[in-house]
């Protein structure tokens, strides 16, 4: 058996709990490692904390201005090399599917870091990723990590209802932020794609609290269970639509906004039912996009939904945005402007979509200031290269 196959054999056998253990035994036999470590990607995504320690977890690192962070947010190896050392400590990417989970951290001797074993490391990240992925069914190790400070109920029944943060496939590249991360309200996300399509679900919560967090669960998985019984987006808005007005009798209602991209052509059906705002950035241009606007999700009896058509072209990039960004005041008063939305947008777009939403978010704290937030924000950020 090969150095390589060992480590992925191990990984697939130790418990779930236990994948650092079992891969720290494995690389320092086979790849003559000195140490491994695990940095998970906090919920606000700006600082990386160490898996080994918890639960009085080390120093937080921090995404911006560390050797971690530079192969966190480029989702490349970094490699640091010390003038005094004869060992090297390489920093590799952790993630699914485009979706940023963490960091792996190797030092071994500089002798032993051969092009052919960095290859391999960034393989075995890529494993030990979608192992995390599994064992969080089983523990809560991971996601305990991945807490800078405790969550309120409402964010973690907001976070367990989201598919990830990012994702990518040759088409597209998806990548979405909330704000606070650890006091959301009823801001939300989801996406599905299948061979031939993506579906987008982009959800402005109404209310406070657990019943935000209540209203925001029964409308997602509403929409995913007409998504996942084949019927059409309008369908899909019209089941959703009577799923809260049947609980709620009016009472409660919910924007979103819902997309199907046909992946071979860029065709897109859209439903606007009182939804978080849209805009395009095309050739450095940002503009919003107006949409049929129609009566949220929940505000009365068999309403019918209809949906428009809609066209990305290669190299397009989308924005979906709450409310939560538009009306957020300085301690000034002063409102978060179009004029400076779309400064962000343009700002950022050498960025890819996974590293936007937080970029955006960072600036409108900023705009902010010291007040806390009174909503929360969501960011989505959408880039279409179409099949190929």
């Amino acid at each position: 058996m090969d150095r390589f196959s060992a480590v992925e054999r191990a990984l697939r056998g130790a418990p779930a709990h236990a994948l650092l253990e079992a891969l720290q035994d494995v690389l320092v036999a086979h790849y003559t490692a000195v140490s491994v470590d695990l940095l998970m990607a906090d919920y606000a995504m700006t600082i990386l904390q160490p898996v080994h320690a918890l639960p009085d977890t080390a120093e937080p690192v921090p995404v911006h201005a560390s050797a971690p962070g530079r192969a966190f947010g480029a989702q490349q190896p970094y490699v640091e090399r010390h003038a005094r050392s004869t060992d090297v400590v390489a920093h590799f990417p952790v993630s699914v599917r485009g979706d940023r989970i963490g960091v792996l951290m190797v030092r071994l001797p500089e002798d032993s870091y051969t092009p052919q074993t960095e290859r391999e490391l960034q393989d075995i990240a890529e494993i030990l990723g979608h192992e995390i992925v599994v064992a969080e069914r089983d523990t809560d190790l991971y996601l305990q990590a991945r807490r800078a400070s405790r969550l309120t109920l409402a964010a973690e029944m907001q976070w367990h209802l989201l598919p990830g943060r990012s994702c990518a496939r040759p088409e597209y590249e998806l990548g979405a932020q909330l704000e606070p991360a650890y006091a959301i309200y009823g801001d939300n996300f989801d996406w599905s794609a299948s061979a031939d399509h993506l579906t987008l679900t982009v959800t402005n919560g109404m209310g406070e609290g657990i019943e935000a967090a209540i209203l925001t669960s029964l409308a997602v998985n509403a929409l995913r269970n007409a998504r996942r019984a084949g019927l059409s987006l309008a369908d899909q808005a019209f089941l959703a639509d009577q799923a809260i007005y049947g609980h709620y009798h009016g009472d409660a209602h919910l924007s979103v906004l819902l997309l199907r991209f046909d992946l071979a052509t860029g065709e897109t059906e859209i439903v606007d039912a009182g939804s978080p705002k849209m805009w395009r950035l095309r050739e450095g241009k940002p503009e919003p996009i107006e949409l049929e606007a129609q009566l949220p999700l929940g505000m009365f009896e068999d309403t019918i939904y209809t949906a428009q058509r809609f066209e990305v072209l290669p190299g397009d990039r989308l924005f979906f945005l709450s409310d939560g960004v538009y009306d957020v005041a300085s301690p000034a008063g002063e409102r978060y402007s179009e004029k400076a939305l779309t400064r962000a947008m343009t700002a950022t777009r050498l960025l890819p979509p996974s590293q936007v939403p937080r970029a955006v978010l960072q600036e409108l704290a900023g705009h902010r200031g010291s007040i806390d937030a009174e909503d929360d924000a969501m960011v989505v950020c959408l880039d279409w290269y179409g099949r190929q």
